[in-house]
């Protein structure tokens, strides 16, 4: 009997396999170019990145956290001041707020849709908040106009984290284009992904985008002059070229993921798992397909056993946070910590095969007929 080969939540080297003839003669053309730092490759693809998202300015950096940490510092935040960040969140996101050093106040997620609540937002505004930070998490946009409207009620900067949602829609306008500032992670397991770190901020605000192009250099200005303090964050050129490669691809890519979540909601929806439901209004790209069960870690134990790789995306605040705790205000998060011992991310990639896919559902439904 064959063994069935290991399914992993996520696949980047078949991204790469998928688009190889193409991305090895980018890379080939910039190893021939001499140019290998802040060159064609990035200027261009700033501006294909700014045309795809209908927005003016985009700036390369060296990841999505960079882009996080660069967006506070352009916006004037730092020392002293507060920002209001989701505690069910990737770890980079509290991250660069501490490298921005200011403080990150966090806040719990809507059950739903296990993004930011706005109403736990508008309870955790103080004289020292400066800016929300919307984390478009798994795909998924936030309920940004909520948002949008607390953030101009109160005098604060809306940053969007759409580290795991490139493509993602809210009323039909990509995320990213509703704040300040977006910031994106191109970091090789994202819907557009580099075979390295890279990240961009954009805006519609020139005064921030030449800002974020001087802070990521040393804050030169085009004489090569520090005008301020800055640190090294450029996008290199090479994963630019490769970026470029992909860029064209994504539409398509994250209509592929959606079919493949829609086949997960209808092969487990009869299932005792508690789904994602998407929000009206907007479009997820399933950055991660995440099922919840109050039975996760046996039903993990079995799907390793039937060579099937998912993730937990994130693990309890207590945990996932526990380097940074002397830098955030703690209290008790009651969804977080219901829904982090419940969460499991299944496989999802563009290029997961039918039969993976139907071996993935047929394993997890063969477990709950067990149980």
């Amino acid at each position: 009997m064959a063994v069935t080969p290991l399914i992993l939540f996520s696949n980047p080297r078949a991204q790469y396999q998928a688009h190889q003839d193409e991305m090895d003669a980018a890379v080939r053309r910039v190893l021939r170019s001499g140019k290998y730092i802040l060159g064609e490759n990035v200027e261009a693809f700033e501006v294909e990145f700014a045309q795809f998202l209908d927005i003016p300015y985009a700036v390369g950096v060296g990841s999505g956290t960079d882009a996080l940490h660069l967006a506070l510092r352009a916006l004037g935040i730092g020392a002293g001041d507060e920002v209001i960040v989701p505690v069910h969140t990737a770890v980079a996101t509290v991250a660069a707020v501490c490298m921005a050093q200011a403080q990150p106040v966090l806040v719990d997620i809507e059950e739903n849709g296990l993004t930011i609540d706005p109403n736990e937002v508008i309870k955790a505004i103080t004289p020292r908040t400066k800016a929300v930070i919307a984390v478009h998490l798994y795909g998924q946009p936030v309920e940004l106009s909520l948002l949008l409207a607390i953030c101009a009620q109160n005098h604060l900067k809306l940053i969007e984290d759409c580290a795991q949602a490139t493509g993602a829609c809210y009323k039909e306008r990509y995320v990213g284009t509703w704040g300040d500032i977006g910031c994106f992670s191109f970091f090789p397991t994202k819907n557009l992904g580099a075979i390295g770190d890279g990240g961009m901020v954009v805006t519609r605000h020139l005064g921030i985008a030449e800002k974020i192009q001087r802070l990521r250099q040393y804050g030169w200005d085009k004489h090569r002059l520090p005008l301020e303090m800055g640190i090294n964050s450029r996008l290199d050129e090479i994963q630019a070229a490769i970026l470029r490669v992909k860029l064209p691809f994504l539409l398509k890519d994250n209509e592929k993921r959606v079919k493949l979540a829609e086949k997960y909601h209808k092969g487990l929806g009869d299932l005792p798992l508690v789904l994602l439901s998407r929000r009206p209004e907007t479009y997820s790209v399933y950055h991660l397909y995440v099922i919840r069960t109050k039975v996760r870690e046996a039903l993990l134990n079995y799907l390793k056993v039937h060579n099937i790789s998912p993730g937990i995306h994130y693990p309890a605040p207590r945990y996932n946070l526990n380097a940074y705790l002397e830098k955030i205000k703690t209290k008790n998060f009651p969804v977080t910590e219901m829904i982090a011992e419940q969460i499991l991310s299944l496989p999802l990639y563009p290029e997961l095969s039918e039969d993976d896919h139907n071996h993935v559902i047929s394993t997890i439904r063969a477990f709950f007929k067990m149980v």
